[in-house]
């Protein structure tokens, strides 16, 4: 696939709000430290269209890229960011249920997981959130570039029995410095809209 046209089309905080073309969307979870920014930026091929930030939690709103006007790739809040007070936290999560609970339009939910660590027990939570609305799910394993050779292998095994899995889902490990894993993303969402106009 090659991104030609990507635009931040709409930043939304309720339902009312979400675009109303039926495109397909992707939407993208993890941490706020996770690398969410830099993987939009890799996939898009955009050195900026979403802002890497210093300072974790500034995204706050539901942020639609619309993609070759042909699907959305969404941003939402980060979660497990300890300086963002409990009420704010408690209103991304409500926006985020609300999304969920009736998005026919969502394909497929990337979950970004730091690849160096094993998953915490927010992504564990958030992995079951996303099962018990039975969405389709790839976690995104980020900044492998961070590993050694050597340790690949065992954080890769140590992740995958963390999460265990449900048949369908998959994991794919990236990194936005060397682009791995980009186009198997790329292929993945690909795929997917193609699946759709069948």
């Amino acid at each position: 696939m090659i991104i030609n046209d990507v635009n931040l089309d709409i930043m939304a905080t309720r339902r009312s709000q979400y675009p109303d073309d039926l495109k397909s969307e992707f939407l993208l979870v993890g941490r706020s430290n996770v690398g969410k920014s830099s993987f939009i930026n890799s996939i898009l091929g955009r050195k900026n269209i979403a802002y890497t930030s210093s300072t974790p939690g500034k995204t706050q709103t539901l942020n639609f890229y619309k993609v070759n006007n042909s699907f959305y790739l969404i941003d939402v809040p980060g979660y497990g960011y300890a300086a963002v007070d409990k009420k704010t936290q408690a209103k991304f999560g409500m926006m985020i249920e609300e999304y969920l609970e009736k998005r026919h339009q969502l394909k497929r939910v990337f979950l970004l997981i730091d690849f160096r660590h094993k998953p915490m027990e927010d992504d564990l939570l958030m992995y079951n959130f996303l099962k018990y609305y039975n969405l389709p799910v790839t976690v995104i394993a980020t900044k492998s570039d961070k590993i050694s050779g050597g340790k690949k292998q065992k954080n890769l095994k140590l992740i995958l029995e963390s999460l265990d899995l449900v048949v369908g889902d998959d994991l794919i490990v990236f990194s936005s410095v060397t682009k791995l894993g980009v186009k198997e993303v790329l292929d993945k969402i690909e795929s997917i809209i193609s699946e759709e106009l069948i």
